[in-house]
């Protein structure tokens, strides 16, 4: 039962018109709410950019679901992942999971089959956050992408803003619509033709709760008046929400209320190699402008599948998998998205086996990122 300041009708219109634009874009960590020590390291694992931005950052998805979605080895790997300098650390989204899917079609395969399959282990996200915030010091944690609307906004807001304060600072929201119609059903949530509406306006008022008190918001699926939403975020002034996905409705939504851009890259069939990721930036600009925002405000992300080997592939030119390959490749691969403007890469692990994981964070961090902190402009 919501409460008398609250309404929540959950209607079934879906997205139609463009909304209305965030009028000021959010920024990221604020130096004056961190200790400077905490600053210092959380920039250690970055390293120039000479393209359209000054540094770049390096993180990892965590293995939320699956069989290595166990507590020691999440932890081992977080932890590992502090100590090598990765600059973050995302997780991923699903509360529960219907036996079949048969009414849905998972957007990064090229089957649509959910991989690994639906039965499997899944920690739910903002938990897992707030205990990474005690088990790490130094790495951002973020959301890979939450579901905005599987949960209320208010609540959702709240718990984020939580691990904010538990964590100092550290968290992103990484938003997203959803794509399993069977989830929305079984969770009572928002109707699905209606995903994109909600989101938009679930992470306008988590907005308004990070940055106002009190809280009055006026909506189509949420209104409240004249209410506490306290602690606020330790950032200033919120946290930074990078809007995932890659079709047209959600680059609209990066460029009108989105502080990044954060898609899912290199798994058929959405690919986004460097031509087609240039062209979506194009477009995310363009509705900036049109919104009266500043496109240089806006993060540019990508998270890919990334491993590296100590062989070349044998396969013929133009076969292997972008950040697949040898230190010397995956550096080029990152320098070419860096001269699209990508400031932060985010990385899948490619294999399921705790040392193998381990040991291409290594790889990475000892034979990759050297090559990349001394390339230069020519």
């Amino acid at each position: 039962m919501v409460s008398s300041s609250v309404r929540h009708p959950m209607r079934a219109e879906a997205s139609a018109a463009s909304q209305p634009a965030w009028p000021a874009p959010m920024t990221t960590t604020s130096k004056k709410c961190i200790p400077l020590s905490d600053t210092i390291s959380a920039v250690a694992f970055q390293v120039s950019d000479f393209s359209r931005r000054t540094v770049v950052e390096f993180g990892l998805s965590l293995p939320g679901r699956g069989p290595l979605a166990g507590l020691d080895v999440v932890l081992r790997i977080a932890e590992k992942a502090d100590a090598l300098r990765y600059s973050s650390l995302f997780v991923t989204d699903h509360v529960v999971m219907p036996v079949s899917s048969a009414k849905s079609v998972y957007p990064y395969t090229a089957s649509g089959q959910f991989p690994g399959g639906l039965a499997q282990d899944y920690l739910e996200p903002l938990v897992l956050l707030s205990h990474l915030a005690h088990a790490t010091a130094r790495v951002r944690l973020g959301v890979s992408v939450l579901v905005v609307p599987y949960r209320n906004p208010l609540l959702a807001a709240k718990m984020l803003a939580t691990t904010d304060v538990l964590s100092r600072g550290r968290v992103i929201l990484g938003a997203g619509v959803g794509w399993l119609r069977e989830e929305f059903e079984a969770l009572g949530a928002p109707p699905f033709e209606a995903r994109g509406s909600v989101t938009d306006e679930y992470v306008k008022l988590m907005r308004a709760a990070w940055t106002t008190d009190p809280v009055t918001f006026e909506g189509k699926y949420y209104t409240v008046r004249d209410i506490h939403v306290l602690p606020k975020p330790v950032q200033r002034p919120a946290i930074p929400v990078w809007i995932g996905g890659h079709t047209g409705a959600a680059l609209r939504r990066v460029g009108t209320i989105g502080d990044g851009w954060h898609p899912i890259a290199m798994r058929p069939p959405a690919l986004l190699v460097p031509d087609e990721y240039a062209a979506k930036v194009k477009e995310i600009h363009g509705w900036a402008r049109r919104a009266g925002r500043d496109p240089r405000s806006i993060t540019l992300t990508v998270r890919v599948p990334m491993e590296v080997r100590g062989k070349r592939s044998k396969a013929a030119a133009g076969d292997r998998p972008l950040f697949q390959g040898t230190a010397d490749e995956v550096a080029a691969d990152i320098r070419r998205y860096q001269a699209l403007g990508v400031s932060h890469f985010v990385f899948d692990h490619t294999v399921q086996e705790l040392r193998a994981v381990l040991s291409n964070m290594e790889r990475f961090a000892n034979d990759v990122r050297p090559k990349v902190s001394r390339a230069r402009r020519k």
